[in-house]
């Protein structure tokens, strides 16, 4: 395998790290930990030794990726994201037995400085904004703000706020490409041309 590591950055073995990826300063890959290709994992990121991350994943700067966590392709992580994996943590009480999984579905992006609660799925191509605190799941496609994390809106597969008509229709301002809404659910179409 075929993967850039700064001088700094410390790779516990054995590790997986796919082809054309890329760890930045005082990075720290676990052992056991699964990193995809074209991967970039920014300066001072952990990841520990369950994580999975897959292909096409971009960790920004200062993120932790404990255990119980899992990435799908695709994901974006802000810089300073907190995941968190045990609702109720005690330094004198071990519970490393009740870690939760938190799961960030393909194309999902997270900004700068949010915290995602463990035990939530964060839904593809989901789009939750800097600062936001995620609480529960998350729908694909929905841009989630605050704290408490809300929904506030639908993004497109770019990340475009998407504005549906009374028909439940609307068009990616980037990409042109057409959403529809219903029951709560956004689907991009297959065709264009309604």
């Amino acid at each position: 395998m075929s993967f850039f590591k700064h001088d700094t950055a410390v790779i516990d073995e054995p590790a997986t790290i796919g082809d054309a990826t890329k760890i930045w300063h005082f990075t720290h890959i676990s052992s056991g930990a699964v990193i995809g290709e074209n991967c970039v994992l920014g300066q001072n990121v952990f990841i520990a030794p369950t994580a999975v991350l897959g292909n096409g994943v971009k960790v920004q700067n200062n993120v932790s990726v404990y255990d119980g966590v899992y990435c799908a392709d695709d994901v974006f992580i802000g810089p300073s994201v907190v995941f968190t994996n045990i609702t109720n943590p005690r330094s004198f009480i071990e519970r490393k037995q009740e870690y939760k999984k938190t799961t960030v579905q393909q194309g999902a992006s997270i900004g700068a400085n949010a915290t995602i609660l463990c035990g939530n799925t964060i839904g593809s191509f989901s789009l939750i904004g800097a600062g936001a605190v995620v609480t529960r799941d998350v729908p694909p496609h929905a841009l989630i703000t605050g704290n408490p994390g809300k929904q506030t809106g639908w993004v497109s597969e770019a990340g475009m706020v998407l504005h549906f008509d009374e028909a439940g229709f609307a068009v990616c301002s980037e990409t042109k490409e057409q959403y529809h809404l219903q029951n709560n659910k956004v689907v991009k179409t297959e065709n264009n041309n309604r």
